[in-house]
């Protein structure tokens, strides 16, 4: 199959371009340099010019604390610049795997986020972020959304790799108990998003993340054991980490399909993800 990736030279586009590739897939990776999402020109130009039978919708604005203060780049990025992929994968034919994000919640439940729950983004991030998931439902009914969370993996900025570079200069570190949601490794979601692009049947919203659930605070503890960093994790709350934006208290994903990708646990994508970088 044809598939193009937005957002390929991401952390998480990255993932993508190697699984489709182990897989066989005739991969064309574009990276913000061979298209800009905001351009709807571009956008077309480019769909046009490759004709894929799928895209995987990668390409996004990450930085959610500056998404605060640079809400016009967020918005032209995450919500105008899907809705012009979605529009122009529609055009040849192709369906879009579009990646979303759990901070479309606004934490308030204690059980885990499914994908009928009603969604009140508490920052322009997940605002922006909502408004992409409707432009690219509006724009291609051959569409999928994956909403995931808490990435890390390779070649991005990542809360495991902010932990390891801190357990290896400080003896203690201070880090929140009361978030808790779903950390994904890329390397295990991106199987899931190739596998979402293969299935023309598929369609609507879909809830992926790292099996289980953890506080950031847990999170950290379980780095610095798996790597054998002795470095002391001290519980503390949001109220003392005072940032730009609000983060959900509670976005841990579950899924109602009948049939839903359930990735490894969070543990395993760790591991694992530990495990690749003393090999590199």
């Amino acid at each position: 199959m044809k598939l193009l990736v937005t957002g390929g030279g991401g952390m998480l586009g990255r993932a993508v371009v190697e699984r489709a590739s182990r897989l066989g897939h005739d991969v064309h990776a574009a990276t913000r340099a061979e298209l800009d999402i905001t351009d709807a020109g571009a956008a077309h130009r480019v769909l046009h010019e490759i004709c894929p039978a799928a895209v995987v919708h990668c390409a996004a604005y990450t930085d959610v604390d500056g998404a605060e203060t640079h809400w016009s780049l967020a918005e032209a990025v995450n919500g105008r610049g899907a809705g012009n992929v979605a529009t122009a994968a529609q055009e040849v034919g192709a369906r879009i795997v579009h990646v979303s994000t759990d901070y479309v919640f606004d934490g308030s439940k204690r059980e885990p986020w499914v994908e009928s729950d009603p969604v009140a983004p508490l920052g322009v991030y997940g605002e922006t972020k909502l408004a992409g998931e409707q432009l690219v439902a509006a724009a291609n009914p051959a569409h999928v959304i994956v909403r995931t969370a808490w990435l890390f993996g390779t070649g991005g900025r990542n809360f495991v790799d902010t932990m390891l570079a801190l357990g290896a200069e400080r003896d203690e570190v201070s880090v929140v108990t009361d978030q808790v949601g779903c950390p994904t490794w890329t390397g295990h979601l991106a199987g899931a998003l190739v596998e979402l692009a293969e299935r023309p049947q598929e369609t609507g919203i879909h809830h992926i993340a790292g099996a289980g659930q953890c506080s950031w605070n847990e999170l950290a503890l379980e780095i610095f054991e798996r790597a054998g960093i002795e470095c002391r994790v001290l519980p503390a709350t949001s109220d003392q980490f005072v940032r730009p934006a609000r983060r959900p208290a509670y976005s841990v994903l579950g899924s109602e399909r009948r049939d839903p990708v359930v990735l490894p646990p969070w543990q395993r994508g760790l591991a694992e993800y530990l495990a690749t970088r003393v090999a590199v």
